[in-house]
């Protein structure tokens, strides 16, 4: 459902910064997951079902016809019992298994490239370490994110296997089978965050230097600030982007946003981001207490409660979408 411009700018070199995500990947932050769900009045939860169902009922018809109200409902969120069945939708995994039957089992059938499994192997308990899903070392849930991950190296070996797909594919894998979880990773590292996972990454510095210059026009006192400091905008964008968020918002968050992004694409993340940015950093009090580097890093670390909030992040990142009309559609 998404297309992206790059606006005539080229990609740029890699640098050692962004192969630093090992460190910022590997964090040991309080997991999202523990925060409280917002709460939908079941009855109302019940009526977006109905809804719902009826347009993947007719999915064809509703794509042709009435994007934008399938738009609008995804902002207002996805029933979580069919969470997982409209991620397939939007993302176009549904389609890509069907054009592709049994791919997935001879992949998972497969031996794989040693130097990828071992990797994967180490970062598989990193994953939502508290989710029943993946708490357990050889668990169902480990044993179907290292399936996942594996056939993802074997599908494109030219770019094995990256850390922060695998946060990725462990939320897919809370809302689906792996075979599903599989093509809609397939689907996230090819056509909505392009390039991010190859090995120099270079598509997620050129779309730090985009969230950049937009953040001038967004918040010209974080800009200002960031540039006075000389902070790269890998240092603090970088796993907010090839996470999409999942390692850094509580887990409602995470949801509503994903709902958004499978729907409207990588702006999305940009809006969260710019979100984020401009009320961390986006007043003379704020930047009054970051007088450093390291403090200015760790205010971004340590992002508060309440700018993380899915109700503060729909709302403010919609009032923000419109400056970046001329780099995404």
């Amino acid at each position: 459902m998404v297309g992206r411009k790059n606006g005539g700018l080229t990609r740029l070199a890699a640098g050692n910064e962004a192969r630093a995500f090992a460190s910022l990947g590997t964090s040991h932050r309080p997991c999202p997951l523990l925060h409280r769900l917002e709460e939908v009045p079941l009855e109302v939860l019940r009526q977006r079902e109905s809804k719902w169902l009826d347009m993947l009922n007719n999915w064809d018809k509703w794509m042709a016809k009435k994007h934008k109200k399938i738009r609008l409902r995804c902002q207002k969120g996805i029933p979580p019992s069919l969470r997982g069945r409209a991620w397939q939708y939007l993302s176009g995994g549904k389609v890509k298994l069907q054009q592709n039957p049994g791919k997935f089992d001879e992949l998972d059938m497969s031996p794989g490239d040693p130097k990828w499994l071992d990797v994967i192997e180490r970062d598989l308990h990193r994953q939502f370490p508290f989710h029943e899903m993946f708490v357990s070392r050889g668990g169902h849930g480990q044993q179907d994110l290292f399936r996942v991950l594996k056939a993802y190296t074997l599908y494109r070996p030219e770019e094995g296997y990256c850390q922060a797909q695998a946060p990725i594919a462990a939320v897919l894998l809370m809302h689906m089978p792996a075979e599903q979880a599989f093509w809609c990773l397939v689907q996230i590292c090819e056509k909505y965050l392009p390039g991010y996972y190859s090995e120099k990454l270079e598509a997620i510095q050129l779309d730090g230097e985009i969230l950049f210059s937009l953040l001038q026009k967004v918040s010209p006192v974080a800009h200002k600030h960031l540039s006075r400091q000389k902070i790269d905008p890998l240092l603090y964008m970088t796993e907010w982007f090839m996470c999409a968020f999942s390692r850094t918002l509580p887990w409602s968050s995470v949801l509503r946003v994903w709902d958004m992004f499978f729907c409207e694409g990588v702006k999305i993340i940009f809006r969260v981001g710019l979100v984020l940015l401009k009320h961390a950093l986006g007043s003379p009090e704020k930047v009054k207490a970051c007088q450093g580097q390291y403090e200015t890093i760790e205010q971004l670390r340590s992002l508060s409660p309440k700018i993380m909030q899915e109700a503060f992040l729909v709302q403010e990142g919609q009032l923000g979408g419109t400056c970046m009309a001329s780099f995404y559609t």
